[in-house]
């Protein structure tokens, strides 16, 4: 029996159709439909309803979906198991900025200490941008925060939370985040960012009246400016020793404070899932630590 064939029948169920798990691992539906064809030859049973259009699953083949699950998943693990857990290879890793000069340096000098045979390439980029780049290929794994419209052939995965901050120059005027929003001219963070649209939708929902004066790709950008007097914004407190600059007054946004969570994103059937697996466990404990 082929993994191939396995982890196809598996894209199938999670995508609902022949043509959406065709794009979502990179194959022609021709070539879908003759995994499928010789996973039924080869077990002598019938795992579609081809009554219907498009084919849907049938018991057989939702019963052999679970299993071929825990059978991917043992796969998956075998390298690690017998090289002693330390494996090798190379991931080609994005990630957001903010995670950068955050909790990922940390995971990845955790993960080299654990796997030194394992050779990290790191792209920076905005959240969606990186997405696409998994989705398409080009990337095995992203840190970004959570996506507002994850595309078909990707998963999810949270490593944990970051709160959202109001930051104001030391000495402006205001005690709620509402007052120091509406006191200065507001620096917006890119609005096609994730963490842009979720800090829009807040302060669009709380009707909070903010007099936009820039609009910058970057965090840290944002931040010295805010620190050097020009204006408000809003970001997230990165989970490390110093997360903003000095000259800023710290508010926290919403009562509680909205949060921005940040994960993983890769694509449903990945080759690479073993290193991401451990990249998420290095992530996660630094969001525990911190």
């Amino acid at each position: 029996m082929d993994i191939h064939h396995l982890k196809t029948l598996i894209a199938i169920a999670e995508h609902r159709s022949f043509a959406a798990a065709a794009e979502a691992i990179g194959l022609t539906q021709s070539a879908v439909s003759l995994h499928i064809k010789a996973l039924e030859d080869l077990l002598k049973i019938q795992l579609f309803d081809r009554s219907t259009r498009p084919a849907l699953i049938n018991a057989n083949g939702k019963a052999l979906v679970e299993k071929a699950r825990d059978i991917v998943r043992l796969c998956n693990g075998l390298t690690a198991t017998i090289s002693d857990h330390e494996i090798s290879g190379q991931l080609e890793l994005g990630a957001v900025p903010t995670a950068l000069t955050g909790v990922l340096a940390n995971a990845l000098v955790s993960l080299n200490k654990s796997q030194p045979h394992v050779l990290v390439r790191v792209t920076s980029g905005l959240s969606a941008e990186l997405a696409e780049d998994v989705r398409r290929g080009h990337l095995d794994v992203a840190v970004v925060s959570e996506p507002t419209d994850l595309k078909a052939g990707l998963s999810w995965h949270a490593c944990g939370n970051e709160p959202l901050m109001v930051i104001a120059p030391k000495g402006t005027k205001g005690t709620t985040d509402k007052e120091l929003l509406e006191t200065l001219p507001f620096i917006r963070f890119k609005r096609f960012a994730w963490a842009g649209r979720l800090i829009d939708d807040h302060i669009r929902e709380r009707g909070i009246q903010i007099d936009l004066g820039m609009e910058i790709d970057s965090l840290e950008a944002v931040s010295i400016m805010v620190a050097s007097g020009l204006g408000v914004s809003v970001v997230p407190k990165r989970p490390i020793i110093d997360p903003f600059p000095p000259g800023v007054r710290v508010v926290p946004f919403g009562n509680p404070p909205v949060q921005r969570a940040i994960g993983l994103v890769e694509r449903t059937q990945n080759p690479k899932s073993e290193l991401v697996r451990l990249l998420y466990t290095e992530m996660v404990k630094r969001y525990a630590i911190e």
